[in-house]
């Protein structure tokens, strides 16, 4: 049922990939990040590219937070808290975070801390205030038109646009979650009426993905 009409695969996987030039890999790996590349970046790169480019710009973009405690970069600390962090041999920061500013109408507010004893203070966007972007839109179970995410993720590419007529089994989009992918395909020959996503948007299970007429 889930190979359909695709051919079955025996064996090792492995033994069918083409071959790979781990040298040049890691030479062109090692141009791209302006360091000298590891051969678990190689090995990660290989299995997993477009992960690995998110985590390259992530890097890029907001340095190396593997120095941060586990706990705060996924909770925060709390209140009158002190977290050291060593961003390299022989530094280390003193961060203190002391309070928060209201939210702002846009969803930012201010926060307030102490780094190795002086007070500063950052704009950031507030998630969990409720008005960062807009609301999603929810499936209707009961109509037959509505395709509906069945888990949550992100939505890496989109394959039929406004209008498009599909057959049933035509792919429509692809959801990535935990390093895997999975299509979503129409349930009947239809038209795209109404496409409520795009293409590195995070759903929920349930959400509402587009508009089959």
């Amino acid at each position: 049922a889930i190979l359909r009409d695709k051919p079955e695969v025996l064996g090792r996987p492995g033994e069918v990939l083409p071959p790979v030039d781990i040298e040049a890999q890691r030479e062109e790996l090692s141009q791209r990040m302006g360091t000298q590349a590891s051969m678990a970046d190689v090995a990660t790169h290989l299995m997993y590219p477009r992960v690995f480019d998110d985590f390259l710009q992530h890097r890029k973009e907001f340095g190396d937070v593997s120095v941060v405690p586990t706990p705060t970069f996924f909770f925060g600390p709390e209140v009158g808290e002190e977290v050291s962090v060593d961003i390299e041999a022989g530094k280390r920061l003193i961060i203190k975070f002391l309070t928060m500013g209201d939210p702002r109408a846009d969803g930012t507010r201010t926060v307030f801390f102490e780094l190795n004893g002086q007070a500063r203070e950052v704009e950031v966007v507030d998630q969990s205030s409720g008005n960062v972007g807009a609301e999603r839109l929810k499936a209707d179970p009961s109509d037959p038109t509505h395709v509906a995410a069945n888990m949550p993720g992100m939505v890496i590419s989109i394959a039929v646009k406004l209008g498009d007529h599909v057959k049933r089994g035509q792919k429509l989009l692809a959801l990535e979650a935990m390093k895997m992918e999975t299509l979503v395909q129409a349930d009947r020959d239809a038209q795209v009426e109404a496409l409520h996503v795009v293409a590195g948007q995070q759903v929920e299970s349930g959400d509402l993905l587009m508009v089959l007429k």
